[in-house]
Protein backbone atom coordinates (compact mmCIF):
# COMPACT_ATOMS: atom_id res chain seq x y z
CA UNK A 1 0.00 0.00 0.00
CA UNK A 2 1.21 3.47 -0.85
CA UNK A 3 1.10 5.93 2.02
CA UNK A 4 1.67 8.93 -0.26
CA UNK A 5 -2.01 9.73 -0.92
CA UNK A 6 -3.15 9.48 2.74
CA UNK A 7 -0.14 11.53 3.85
CA UNK A 8 -0.89 14.22 1.23
CA UNK A 9 -4.51 14.30 2.41
CA UNK A 10 -3.40 14.65 6.03
CA UNK A 11 -1.09 17.50 5.09
CA UNK A 12 -3.91 19.23 3.19
CA UNK A 13 -5.94 18.97 6.42
CA UNK A 14 -3.08 20.65 8.28
CA UNK A 15 -1.86 17.49 10.02
CA UNK A 16 1.93 17.35 10.31
CA UNK A 17 3.59 14.07 9.25
CA UNK A 18 4.60 13.32 12.85
CA UNK A 19 0.98 13.70 13.99
CA UNK A 20 -0.27 11.63 11.04
CA UNK A 21 1.79 8.63 12.13
CA UNK A 22 0.41 8.93 15.68
CA UNK A 23 -3.26 8.89 14.57
CA UNK A 24 -5.27 5.83 15.42
CA UNK A 25 -7.33 4.22 12.69
CA UNK A 26 -10.47 5.48 14.45
CA UNK A 27 -9.13 9.06 14.43
CA UNK A 28 -8.14 8.84 10.75
CA UNK A 29 -11.58 7.54 9.78
CA UNK A 30 -13.26 10.34 11.75
CA UNK A 31 -11.13 12.94 9.95
CA UNK A 32 -11.67 11.54 6.47
CA UNK A 33 -15.22 10.25 6.76
CA UNK A 34 -17.44 11.26 3.87
CA UNK A 35 -20.99 12.33 4.61
CA UNK A 36 -23.62 9.67 4.09
CA UNK A 37 -25.49 9.80 0.80
CA UNK A 38 -29.05 11.09 1.03
CA UNK A 39 -31.73 8.44 1.33
CA UNK A 40 -33.62 7.71 -1.87
CA UNK A 41 -37.30 7.84 -1.01
CA UNK A 42 -40.07 6.05 -2.90
CA UNK A 43 -41.21 9.44 -4.25
CA UNK A 44 -37.68 10.20 -5.49
CA UNK A 45 -37.44 6.76 -7.09
CA UNK A 46 -40.80 7.19 -8.82
CA UNK A 47 -39.69 10.58 -10.17
CA UNK A 48 -36.48 9.02 -11.54
CA UNK A 49 -38.40 6.16 -13.15
CA UNK A 50 -40.77 8.66 -14.79
CA UNK A 51 -37.89 10.80 -16.00
CA UNK A 52 -35.73 7.93 -17.26
CA UNK A 53 -38.05 5.10 -18.26
CA UNK A 54 -36.61 1.78 -19.38
CA UNK A 55 -36.60 1.30 -23.13
CA UNK A 56 -38.43 -1.71 -24.45
CA UNK A 57 -36.14 -4.25 -26.08
CA UNK A 58 -37.31 -6.26 -29.07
Amino acid sequence: MSWAAPLRLAMSLGIAPEAFWRLSLKEWRALTETPAAPVLTRTDLSALIARYPDEETR
